[in-house]
């Protein structure tokens, strides 16, 4: 979920016509393989509490770059059963019809439903039209960066040797959890201080002199032009760069004190590939002016060097980030704006585009259509749904989330990992606590997102009689009742998890 970000001078949102009804490529799949992560070449294992927690085929529990004192779930999770009865059309419009029109949603209410082993679609209401998603995107994003990058791909940060004597180039590769020593906010991140001590290792007697950035893998605008005014300055987004710590997160020590009172909200720096070279530069014992760092750029590796000093462009050290499944698992459970664009990017570099948020964009819609998904209904401004220029239809959504479920591709999977589970973690853990929405408390699993007057839920639930389906729910003119409208979404999930819809 974003939190609810009030539009600066933000013009009313433009009418979506729904798109000519044409006959979409529904995905066939077997639940016996539903949600297995084939991950062993990796030597990971994403395993979740609640029903996915079984469906995934590991214990209850956390990743070890999501960990929290969580308890364990109650034993009344059940996991899904693959024999249980498939819900009808008609009785999955019985349940849900009177629950869409809710008041609450307001006058855009955009709905599919499909069933996850044989990909059937059981109920549609503009399921096809393009609706702004808010941080329902990161399931696109992570889906694009997982086929492209693969789970057990790591991001580099580099230290080479500069032109003059004792300059150290620090290559950013776009990591945006890179840390500057043991007390970094995102647990297990590659840190700066293990590369400072590489760097002295390699230079051997020549002493540092000073630091240069080198942010150039990343290009375009720092902010998105789509974001509303105040994302640079509210502490859920941040300039974006190539080379940055902690998220670019002033005070990482305080931000991981207060994270789930400020539900991951922190001031950023405005410069953050400056501000991560001045950390490295203390980090080799350099200060005053010699601490002061500039923008430039790594030279070619010549290979040649002089009386035992690396020559320009020699690789001093390298550190490397968590694995693209565990960046992705935090992206999703703390619904992380910074570490969304840094994955959109990556997909971008993998295609062969800029580093740019259109690069991402452009190249998240191009993996999509590799994966047969129907990219003609999806259009992204960047990776993380801050963006109200982003559109997507809920059954580009569903069709995804079956995609990844059924076992066609197992990487895929990873994305479930880090959703949140109805009424007990996550954005969803203070809801489904409501008599009439408690039914999804535990067998709803899923993605939220929310703007000012844009509201969506997209995930994965099990009836009553153990079937599993996917939804999604998108509305994007809702009225300021925010709280009304979350519970309004909510008894739609949960009237699903409460019903054979039969």
């Amino acid at each position: 979920m974003s939190p609810p970000v009030p539009p600066v001078g933000a013009a009313p949102l433009p009418p979506s016509p729904p798109p000519p009804r044409r006959r979409r490529v529904r995905l066939v799949a077997v639940l016996a393989s539903v949600l297995i992560v084939a991950l062993a070449a990796v030597g990971l294992a994403v395993v979740r509490p609640g029903p996915v927690a079984g469906w995934l085929g590991g214990e209850d529990g956390r990743t070890a770059a999501a960990q929290s004192p969580e308890p364990p779930p109650p034993a009344v999770l059940a996991g899904a059963d693959g024999n249980a009865p498939l819900p009808t059309p008609e009785g999955v419009r019985a349940a849900l019809e009177p629950l869409v029109r809710a008041a609450a949603l307001g006058d855009r209410v955009n709905v599919s439903v499909a069933d996850v082993t044989t990909g059937q679609a059981l109920y549609g209401s503009g399921q096809d039209a393009p609706t702004v998603p808010a941080s329902v995107t990161k399931l696109a994003t992570g889906v694009a960066v997982l086929a492209a990058r693969g789970p057990a791909y790591r991001i580099p940060t580099r230290a080479v040797a500069g032109t003059a004597p004792g300059e150290v180039v620090l290559v950013g590769g776009g990591d945006p959890t890179l840390a500057v020593d043991k007390n970094g906010f995102y647990p297990g991140a590659a840190r700066l201080d293990d590369l400072a001590a590489q760097v002295r290792k390699a230079l051997g007697g020549t002493a540092p002199t000073k630091v240069t950035v080198d942010s150039s893998l990343f290009s375009g605008p720092l902010y998105e032009p789509g974001w509303d005014a105040d994302i640079p300055t509210g502490g859920f987004g941040a300039a974006i760069t190539a080379l940055m710590t902690d998220g670019a997160r002033r005070d990482a020590a305080e931000a991981r004190r207060t994270a789930e009172a400020t539900n991951h909200a922190a001031e950023r720096v405005p410069q953050p590939d400056l501000t991560a070279g001045r950390q490295f530069a203390k980090l080799l014992g350099l200060s005053g002016a010699a601490g002061e760092v500039k923008r430039g750029t790594a030279p070619a590796d010549s290979g040649a060097s002089a009386a035992g000093t690396p020559a320009p462009g020699t690789e001093l050290g390298k550190v490397e980030s968590l694995p693209m499944v565990r960046l992705v698992d935090i992206m999703i459970s703390d619904s992380d704006n910074v570490i969304a664009e840094a994955m959109a990017r990556q997909v971008a570099l993998a295609k062969g585009k800029p580093g740019s948020f259109a690069g991402g964009a452009a190249a998240t819609d191009q993996v999509l259509g590799e994966l047969g998904l129907p990219a003609d209904e999806i259009s992204l401004a960047d990776g993380s749904g801050l963006s109200r220029t982003n559109r997507i239809s809920p059954s580009l959504l569903t069709d995804l989330i079956t995609l990844a479920g059924n076992g066609s591709h197992p990487d895929l999977a990873a994305i479930f990992g880090g959703l949140p589970v109805g009424g007990w973690s996550g954005t969803l853990d203070e809801r489904y606590q409501a008599a009439v929405t408690k039914a999804g408390a535990g067998v709803v699993r899923a993605k939220t997102g929310t703007l000012s007057g844009v509201n969506a839920i997209a995930g994965l639930v099990t009836t009553a009689d153990g079937r599993l389906l996917t939804f999604a729910v998108l509305t994007d003119r809702t009225p300021d009742t925010l709280d009304e409208t979350r519970q309004a979404l909510d008894r739609i999930t949960a009237a699903l998890a409460g019903c054979g819809c039969r």
